[in-house]
């Protein structure tokens, strides 16, 4: 018997997304709705499993952790990447990683969604008309104002074309990005402080890195116009989230909106949960019914190839040839 976890399943819809049975009787599923924050939780829940299937980066897998499971044989993650699993950690202890692909999309298509529920109020008009009110707020319109985007990889140029759909002038910068690149995509390249000081909508499409872990600070908020918004659907350290706090409480900025966080699930007392300047979805920029499908629907396959011995999408394919060593 094969037993096999799927984690962070917090819809509970894991199991309905995939073909689970197409991988035989001698296999045992549990998927896990709840969210563990404590690593030695964690090692106590997974360690009699051979194989785990994590949602993006919800639960972190370093090296201590790993190490702690000494059953595992298979880690899959949703996505080609995972900045949360310790791949080099994985491929020292003989555990074979393998990724599914994913639908960049669905992340621009949210990115909208916030920008267009911060600057038109959706959520507090959809709240006041339900409490018997009428009218309460004044949105501003996107026609003619600058679109900002910081870092213009897939998902920044195709906020950037629907930007340009909405009638905004486009700006970019990140620290490789070409005039050329720019232009591509309908941008105009600008250096740092530009970015920041024109931007009527600034918004974010990096990768975490060192490089940008904190580029977003008090610093470069305070180059914002006071009427510009923030929004960050990439990843929560890249904007200081106190120095943020800070601006939308003073002022500096008028609004942001965000889809991930320093710490997900977002602590119960944070205060991104009360400034009413803010509209905050829980990290869906990928949770999608298209994406769980092709999420959940790999997975399988990665777990069938690998039982049959032949193991496919694999990130660490060093600690293949190590088993064949043996």
């Amino acid at each position: 018997m094969v037993h096999i976890a799927v984690l962070d399943d917090y819809q509970d819809v894991a199991l309905k997304m995939a073909d689970w049975s197409a991988l035989g009787p001698q296999i045992a599923i549990r998927a896990f709705q709840d969210h563990l924050q404590d690593m030695d939780a964690v090692a106590a829940r997974l360690r009699l499993f051979e194989v785990i299937v994590a949602m993006r980066e919800r639960t972190p897998f370093p090296r201590a952790l790993l190490e702690q499971l000494p059953a595992l044989r298979l880690l899959v993650t949703t996505g080609m990447s995972n900045a949360a699993i310790d791949v080099d950690g994985a491929t020292a202890l003989g555990i074979t990683a393998c990724g599914t692909e994913g639908r960049k999309h669905t992340t621009a298509e949210l990115t909208w969604g916030l920008i267009l529920a911060l600057v038109r109020h959706i959520p507090q008009e959809d709240r006041a008309i339900r409490e018997g009110q009428w009218q309460m707020t004044v949105g501003t319109a996107l026609r003619g104002k600058v679109l900002g985007i910081l870092g213009l990889g897939t998902i920044g140029a195709q906020v950037a074309a629907v930007g340009r759909a909405f009638g905004m002038p486009v700006i970019a910068w990140s620290q490789n990005l070409t005039a050329q690149r720019a232009a591509e995509c309908g941008a105009t390249l600008v250096t740092r402080d530009r970015l920041f000081t024109e931007a009527d909508v600034l918004t974010i499409h990096l990768v975490l890195s060192e490089r940008t872990r904190g580029l977003v600070g008090a610093r470069e908020m305070a180059l914002m116009k006071p009427t510009a918004c923030l929004i960050n659907t990439s990843r929560g350290p890249i904007v200081d989230e106190a120095a943020l706090v800070d601006a939308l409480r003073r002022g500096i900025v008028a609004g942001a909106a965000l889809d991930v966080f320093d710490e997900e699930p977002l602590p119960p007392d944070h205060p991104f949960r009360r400034l009413p300047n803010m509209v905050v979805t829980p990290h869906v920029g990928y949770v999608t019914a298209e994406n769980y499908r092709l999420f959940y629907g790999q997975a399988v396959e990665d777990i069938q190839a690998f039982l049959r011995g032949d193991p496919i999408r694999v990130l660490n394919p060093a600690v293949l040839a190590s088993e064949r060593r043996r």
